[in-house]
This record gives C-alpha cells, structure tokens and sequence, in this order.
C-alpha cells in the first residue's frame, strides 16, 4: 500500500452517491463513475483505468467490508490533475493489503491491480465507523493503452 497521501488542490468538480452493499452496489458505482467521467469529457484511457480502479474498491468494499443494513458511498473529485476515487465503508477494522494470490485462485488480485492502474492509493481513517479508500490518477499524463503501444510506461510521480 502507498501510504503517501496526495492532497488535492481545490477539486473543481465532484460526483458522489451512497449505494447498497451488494454486488449490484459495487456494479452500480462503476457504471454511474464511469458515466461521470465520460460527462467530464476525460480520455478514454484514464476513464479505463479509473473504471477498473473503481470496480476494484467497490468491489473489495462489499466482499470484505459489508454490514448488514449499512451502506458504502463512491465520491469521485477532479482537479485540473489528478482524479481521485474514494469509496467509504463502515468497517475501520477491515484495512485492505494486497496479497500474493495463488495461480489458481479466482480473487485475491484487486489491489494488485490498483497498484497498478492508479499512480497512488492508501486508506484514511474517518469518523468511526467509517474508512475511506482512495486511489488517484494523474490525469494530465495518462499512460498509452499498453494494448496499442505494447507496454505501459510509469508516469512520473
């Protein structure tokens, strides 16, 4: 995990909704975020990566961090660089860590894929019961699609 913790400077634009914490909460968010950010008018490859981003931590939120009767909220924040997507849950004591996932297992690898889509994520404790985990993507130099080019160059941090 990053335990850098990048501030933004005033976000000029948010979007956030509280959702259900079911599989279909986790795949709502990801279709209401990414709907946001095509309003955003962002490229095509950072809205990419914010949507597996996105569908990463939802998803963990509702695995591993669900409550009977107690929702998660998606808040995405914009500024003139950085995207950043928080999704809070209320389960503190549930910190994630990625982990090394057998070859054979089929989960495990969400975070590992956060690492690698998002320039820098972490978790922030909030006012209990609640934590938030957040991702950030650099918008202003979002890496080519590894598809076309062949492979995925770091953007500077």
């Amino acid at each position: 995990m990053n335990d850098e913790l990048v501030r933004l400077s005033s976000p000029t634009r948010r979007y956030g909704v509280q959702l259900s914490p079911t599989p279909r909460g986790a795949r709502l968010a990801r279709l209401l975020g990414t709907e946001q950010l095509r309003a955003w008018d962002l490229p095509p490859a950072t809205i990419e990566r914010a949507a597996h981003t996105l569908a990463e931590l939802a998803t963990n939120a509702v695995t591993h961090a669900r409550l009977p009767d107690r929702d998660f909220r998606m808040d995405l924040h914009i500024s003139p660089v950085t995207l950043r997507i928080e999704i809070t849950d209320t389960c503190p004591d549930r910190l994630p860590a990625p982990q090394a996932a057998s070859a054979d297992a089929e989960s495990g690898r969400g975070l590992i894929l956060v690492e690698a889509l998002a320039d820098c994520w972490g978790v922030m404790e909030r006012r209990p019961p609640r934590k938030t985990v957040w991702a950030e993507i650099d918008i202003t130099c979002t890496p080519p699609d590894p598809r076309i080019t062949g492979s995925r160059q770091s953007p500077s941090r």
